[in-house]
């Protein structure tokens, strides 16, 4: 239970962070964006390290620094996907990857309880159903905001389902968010803090080396608050994820780790006023009912 409240606070943690990361993207690179907020959790991993004083646990938490790389690459192709589309599509998308790593756990001996199976299959339906709306606007008609979002695409019936804009980034980043979950519970089995430094120590360096290559405008002093914030909730929900993954199942603590882009769709519904469509309505509701179930195994 105690691995449960852990992974659900990592989902609490980088919804509320990838929030903002996704606003602030939409007027700054995802690299200048993390280039701020990067070095913020690195800094405080590195104290939180040094006060306590123990050395890293063995080659394992190596692992971190894969899981960094993909981490990393999936947070960039986030930002990139809430700056060209919604947040209410592209958050579920990406948490769709919550699959890799329960397919990952069944497949090396995890077995979870009854519950937790059916919380799984809810979680990820639920997901799956808020990845995607329907164009309801009649030929003629006025449309909103929400579907001004949507690319064109010919022949398109009412109602018909469509893709909206930044699925193709938001695919990148279920894939390197699901398989960040794998090598992460690897390196966690040691020490939990030293996994997330490491994690962050890398994908620091990344962001630096990227920053280097491509030179994208800095941050405005009026964004340093809210970037700073990002860097703080994302540092937290890893920290919070190791934790979890040190004392829990994989397939358990992943998929509940995954349930953060419920927080993103909540947070852009209420802040940005964004359409939610009754799928995704439906798809919130079985989400949520997953992290019972699951919590309940």
């Amino acid at each position: 239970m105690f691995a449960a409240a852990l992974a659900l606070a990592a989902a609490a943690s980088w919804g509320v962070g990838d929030f903002f990361g996704g606003v602030k993207s939409r007027s700054l690179n995802p690299v200048a964006v993390l280039l701020v907020a990067q070095p913020i959790g690195l800094t405080l991993l590195g104290i939180w390290v040094a006060v306590r004083g123990e050395g890293p646990p063995g080659s394992a938490v190596l692992w971190a620094c894969l899981a960094s790389v993909l981490g990393t690459t999936g947070l960039i192709a986030f930002y990139r996907g809430m700056a060209a589309g919604a947040l209410t599509i592209v958050a579920p998308i990406a948490g769709a990857g919550a699959a890799i790593p329960v397919i990952w756990g069944l497949t090396g001996g995890d077995h979870p309880s009854r519950y937790q199976e059916l919380g799984f299959a809810a979680a990820l339906v639920g997901v799956v159903l808020a990845s995607f709306e329907r164009r309801s606007k009649a030929r003629g008609g006025t449309s909103t905001p929400a579907m001004r979002r949507l690319r064109p695409s010919t022949g398109l019936l009412r109602g018909q389902a469509t893709v909206a804009a930044g699925v193709g980034w938001a695919a990148i980043a279920m894939l390197a968010f699901g398989s960040y979950y794998i090598p992460m519970h690897a390196a966690s089995q040691g020490d939990f803090l030293w996994a997330a430094f490491v994690f962050r120590l890398t994908s620091t360096t990344l962001i630096a080396v990227a920053w280097l290559v491509l030179r994208p405008p800095r941050a405005r002093r009026a964004d340093l608050p809210v970037l700073a914030s990002i860097g703080i909730l994302d540092t937290g929900g890893n920290v919070f994820f190791a934790a979890a993954s040190a004392k829990g199942l994989v397939s358990v603590v992943s998929i509940l780790a995954s349930l953060y882009p419920v927080v993103t769709v909540l947070l852009a519904r209420a802040v940005l006023h964004e359409r939610v469509h009754r799928s995704q309505e439906l798809g919130i509701a079985l989400a949520l009912a997953g992290i019972v179930l699951i919590s309940a195994g």
